[in-house]
């Protein structure tokens, strides 16, 4: 299984296709932080939205969010917000999924356990789509939440966050492996 993922993987994170797909992945990304989301927010008197609370959130919360939302604003959510980002979970999953493994082929550790590294971003990708699954049924089902389902699709919040933290913690070291690497061959020559 390992060798099969290793050569599936190896086979689309050339320098090219991850510096493309990291730029659209980051312009999708950029959209959300400077329209979708702050155009929502305008709504929620100054409180975050559900998928920016890495820490999670409870059912308090949740009504009083979609409380201060309105109905306008709960429509913006569900209609500006949430669309852009069921494109984005999947490109961060695969994206960040072929940057692991690209610095991964840099120090020769691709065909290795290690490859599994790569499964990372796409969990984080695959917990954002089941957040916002659940934030898309809140949504549509509010005022009559269910606290099981709130709780539900915090986790997912939780499962996200956690995730992608981790994600960047072994990119930044990967990095570093990276970069030492480099600074040995440049200075053997």
């Amino acid at each position: 299984m390992m060798i099969k993922l290793g050569k599936l993987i190896a086979k689309y994170s050339s320098g090219k296709k991850v510096a493309l797909l990291f730029v659209l992945t980051n312009l999708i990304y950029a959209f959300m932080l400077l329209v979708t989301i702050p155009k929502t927010v305008a709504y929620s008197g100054g409180m975050k939205l559900l998928d920016m609370m890495p820490q999670g959130y409870d059912s308090e919360y949740v009504n009083e969010l979609f409380s201060k939302l309105g109905k306008e604003g709960r429509d913006v959510y569900l209609f500006n917000q949430i669309p852009v980002d069921m494109i984005y979970p999947f490109l961060f999953g695969i994206t960040y999924s072929l940057l692991v493994a690209y610095f991964l082929k840099k120090l020769d550790k691709l065909n290795t356990p290690y490859i599994f590294l790569c499964l990372i971003p796409i969990i984080a990708g695959i917990a954002d789509y089941l957040e916002n699954i659940g934030i898309v049924t809140m949504l549509n089902e509010y005022p009559d939440l269910s606290v099981e389902h709130i709780r539900t699709t915090n986790i997912f919040s939780i499962i996200k966050s956690v995730s992608t933290t981790l994600f960047f913690i072994v990119l930044i070291v990967i990095i570093i492996l990276v970069g030492i690497k480099w600074i040995k061959l440049k200075q053997s020559d």
